[in-house]
């Protein structure tokens, strides 16, 4: 985690120092997110069927050999942009495999009850990464090119190792199937829609996740137009992971105290208060408090439904339905990439966050009047019947 946050800068900082083209750094991000639309389907209903714990280990060793590319051509003198676009979408491939495989595996690492406590602890790691990894990016990116990016190739193979020291199976016993692909993605994208909430909250999610994707790349210009430095930009960025590591630690007592119905639309109003804030504040520090605040909200709301899917999905399911889930809500990434990208270099830093708080906007709207929302059951409720 703490190097892909590495690189998480160091590509749109390399591709604006080597074309100057905001355009360009939204087309790498887009890159890198694509993989999200294309392959979360088919790749759920694989992880369903394979060995979990290997497909992690192959994702994890591609990944090193994908950033460490990058790092040697720097080395040897540059780098073609087209070679940033492909590793960019090799890495995000394989995050999608990675990525089910890992969440797929958590209840047969923690017990059911200790679910919750467990996604927020993951989520304090990712923010814990997003705290350290923004500045440090910033940083080594100062000191060399490639370096940002050999640090990212090097934390892969430090989890590839790691990974093999866990003995605790990732899966319960299967049968082989005899059932097609596409029938087995079919019943996880039909589990996922006949779950009302969780329905719902994917289409919120859709719609946030496409604005913070584009505003990430709108701030980093921003910070630019203001005269930032890398680093500077890194630490700014960095009081984001300040915000969101405390969301994770409040997640757990919050998620046991107040309902799940209350934690999404507080959480849309709170981004859809704090997002034209950010266009307005006059420099980097302000940015950098703003980001914190807003960024608190995210771990609470990604605990809260996930332990209410993890409440009701069976087993043999949760990869499919994780990847019906996330192909639609991560599925926006890209496009928010590539629209920020677009809309940067035609109006600017500042028209562009204000035209994304405008959706952020009817999403918190949407959430306040549906009724799969306001009706939910509390997790729980859930968890006691299911148990």
């Amino acid at each position: 985690m703490l190097g892909t946050r590495v690189t998480g800068i160091a590509y749109p900082l390399l591709v604006l120092d080597l074309t100057q083209s905001p355009a360009k750094a939204g087309l790498v991000g887009f890159a890198q997110s694509l993989p999200f639309m294309l392959f979360y389907l088919p790749a759920g209903a694989l992880v369903d069927r394979w060995n979990r714990k290997r497909v992690m280990l192959v994702t994890e060793a591609g990944r090193a050999v994908a950033l460490g590319s990058i790092a040697v051509t720097l080395a040897l003198g540059s780098t073609p942009f087209a070679q940033i676009v492909v590793v960019a979408f090799v890495e995000g491939s394989l995050f999608v495999f990675f990525r089910l495989s890992e969440s797929s595996a958590l209840p047969h690492v923690v017990a059911r009850e200790q679910l919750p406590a467990a996604i927020a602890q993951n989520q304090a790691r990712e923010q814990g990464a997003d705290l350290a990894g923004q500045p440090l990016g910033g940083v080594l990116f100062a000191v060399g090119r490639a370096v940002p990016f050999l640090f990212d190739a090097v934390s892969y193979a430090v989890s590839f190792v790691s990974l093999l020291f866990i003995r605790r199976s990732f899966q319960e016993e299967r049968e082989p199937r005899s059932t097609r692909l596409l029938a087995e993605i079919k019943e996880g994208v039909s589990w996922l829609w006949n779950q009302t909430f969780l329905r719902v909250t994917v289409l919120l999610v859709t719609v946030t996740n496409f604005v913070w994707s584009a505003v990430y790349l709108a701030l980093i210009v921003r910070a630019q137009d203001l005269g930032a430095s890398p680093g500077l930009i890194g630490l700014m960025l960095a009081f984001g992971g300040v915000g969101a590591l405390l969301g994770s630690l409040v997640a757990p007592w919050l998620q046991r105290r107040i309902h799940p119905k209350v934690v999404v639309i507080a959480s849309l109003w709170m981004w859809a208060i704090t997002a034209p804030v950010l266009a307005l504040v006059p420099n980097v520090f302000a940015i950098g408090v703003v980001w914190a605040v807003t960024t608190i909200a995210g771990p609470v709301f990604n605990v809260c439904v996930a332990s209410y899917r993890y409440a009701l999905v069976e087993d043999r399911l949760l990869a499919r339905v994780q990847s019906a889930a996330l192909v639609v809500a991560w599925g926006a990434i890209p496009l928010g990439q590539l629209t920020a990208g677009v809309l940067l270099e035609s109006s600017g830093a500042v028209a562009t966050i204000f035209a994304l708080a405008g959706l952020n906007l009817v999403a918190a709207l949407l959430a306040t009047l549906a009724r799969s929302i306001r009706n939910a059951p509390d997790v729980k409720e859930l968890l006691a019947t299911n148990a």
